[in-house]
């Protein structure tokens, strides 16, 4: 039962006691494990960001229909290129009283980029230069340079309380002025939350809510149907009719903002060479992976990283199109003697039928002159590689998205010089710097055109898909869908 009386009904009609009303419990299931609580110091949106948005507030927030919307800020101005005005809104508070003010915003910017206690996500505001507190509710953010994006990036910006922060480890606790509280965390477990009481916003229409990690999918379709979770995240396309023909649920797919790719180390030989990692997009046939294993979800990338639901998308690019006669003609192109040995590394639980197009992708590549070898791996043991030691395999299988849907943060993941690129490319920079120096449009958007063009001849990755958000929730909710991996209970209803 999803129910939960907090008292004993039957006791308390016997004692001629009002019953007091139920507890409304939500249950969710992502597939990947929440590794920290610290909004600073992830990236992850569906896990370890989802958790943050429920115990601290940002400035903005992306809304389900991908619109920034006022948060902690009521309203705000770009007063020039290279400055922004924000206005707060009062009677914010966290659950120890400390206020959310101007003071409190100018510490977290100032902390975020402090150079002798490194953050994860300071590359994010580093064009920060100054904060300057106006009022008790207004401040002024300068930049160094312009920062279009500055606005949606701040959506991912949660805000902290200085003292408590300083005496306690954010990576497993939490205090914050968000909707909820936390009263558990388990890491390859779940996450336990109670409603705030005094929230600014209202108390959330659940009063306790439980974020399970379970990364084998089939044990989320079990136990969405058993009844034990309300909605669930990263299920095969093959199980939507099912649940919808059970009775028990309701499943669906929409388009994403995720990009899959394989990600090519190009400092690992042999790709540094282009003529190789091109032979890589002509040997793969990404709609047939659509087709086959998402019953036709999902949307085949045209040669970029970016969706289109991206600011700089790059509508004229085409997809490599499926042609092993292309890339057997490249491979010889190389000189390099076939079958070429090649390690395809593989983060499990956290990409959808991650292991079903490792070994489709294995196939394919063989059939051209490649020898794979997959290596299957824990996600968070992959994050490890991939970031803290910075030892990616040749290959890898890799999805990526960037929460201000504006190409700057998305494509400076593999820009020269970033933790996450492995391809150092001057030009690619290049171009990514003339198109932060300007805030016109249109004319960020033709260097961003200019860019995708050239990251699609370069191929620092062998371009697959937009993978599909494929959800199920239980019959007793309804859950604003969204395609940009943002986990909320703010957007989930008990039906009427």
């Amino acid at each position: 039962m999803m129910l939960r009386p907090m008292f004993t009904a039957a006791l308390l009609l016997s004692s001629g006691l009002v019953v007091p009303a139920y507890a409304e419990e939500l249950t969710l299931a992502v597939s990947a494990n929440v590794t920290t609580l610290d909004p600073r110091q992830s990236s992850t949106v569906q896990t370890n960001l989802s958790v943050a948005s429920h115990l601290y507030t940002p400035l903005v927030i992306r809304q389900p229909d991908l619109s920034i919307a006022p948060a902690a800020a009521e309203s705000w101005e770009a007063v020039d290129d290279t400055t922004w005005h924000f206005t707060l809104r009062q009677g914010i508070t966290f659950s120890d009283g400390t206020v959310l003010d101007a003071d409190l915003v100018k510490w977290n910017i100032e902390s975020m980029l402090d150079p002798d206690d490194p953050k994860h996500n300071a590359p994010w505001f580093k064009s920060i230069s100054a904060v300057t507190v106006l009022g008790p509710y207004e401040l002024e953010i300068k930049t160094s340079e312009p920062y279009p994006a500055l606005l949606d990036q701040m959506s991912m910006f949660f805000l902290m309380s200085p003292e408590w922060t300083k005496s306690h480890d954010p990576s497993k606790e939490a205090m914050g002025s968000g909707p909820y509280e936390l009263v558990s965390y388990t890491s390859g477990d779940s996450v336990v939350l109670k409603a705030r009481e005094d929230y600014y916003g209202g108390k959330p229409e659940f009063d306790d809510v439980t974020i399970r990690s379970i990364p084998e999918s089939a044990a989320r379709v079990a136990g969405l149907m058993a009844g034990e979770l309300d909605l669930i995240f990263d299920i095969p396309p093959t199980e939507i009719a099912r649940i919808n023909d059970s009775g028990k649920g309701k499943a669906g797919a929409v388009s994403s903002v995720r990009s899959m790719f394989l990600k090519i180390n190009t400092l690992k030989e042999p790709f540094g060479d282009k003529k190789l990692r091109q032979a890589l997009n002509y040997a793969l046939d990404k709609e047939g992976m659509l087709d086959a294993l998402f019953d036709g979800h999902g949307e085949v990338s045209r040669c970029q990283v970016l969706s289109p639901a991206y600011f700089g998308y790059n509508e004229t690019l085409e997809p490599y199109p499926f042609d092993p006669d292309k890339a057997r003609a490249l491979i010889a192109e190389t000189g390099i003697a076939t079958p070429i040995p090649v390690e395809l590394e593989v983060p499990v639980g956290r990409y959808l039928l991650a292991s079903e197009i490792a070994q489709v992708a294995e196939m394919e590549l063989e059939d051209v002159g490649f020898d794979v070898t997959i290596k299957e791996m824990s996600f968070s043991s992959y994050i490890d590689k991939y970031i803290r030691a910075h030892d990616l395999g040749q290959l890898s299988y890799l999805g990526q998205a960037w929460p201000t849907l504006d190409a700057d943060g998305l494509l400076a993941l593999f820009e020269m010089g970033s933790v996450y690129a492995y391809w150092d490319d001057q030009e690619f920079k290049d171009l990514l710097d003339k198109a932060r120096a300007t805030v016109d449009k249109t004319k960020r958007k033709a260097l961003y055109a200019d860019a995708t063009a050239h990251m699609c001849e370069e191929a620092p990755a062998a371009f697959l898909f937009n993978q599909p958000v494929v959800y199920a929730m239980s019959d007793r909710i309804d859950w604003t869908v969204r395609g940009d991996d943002w986990v909320r209970a703010q957007d989930i209803t008990l039906k009427k």
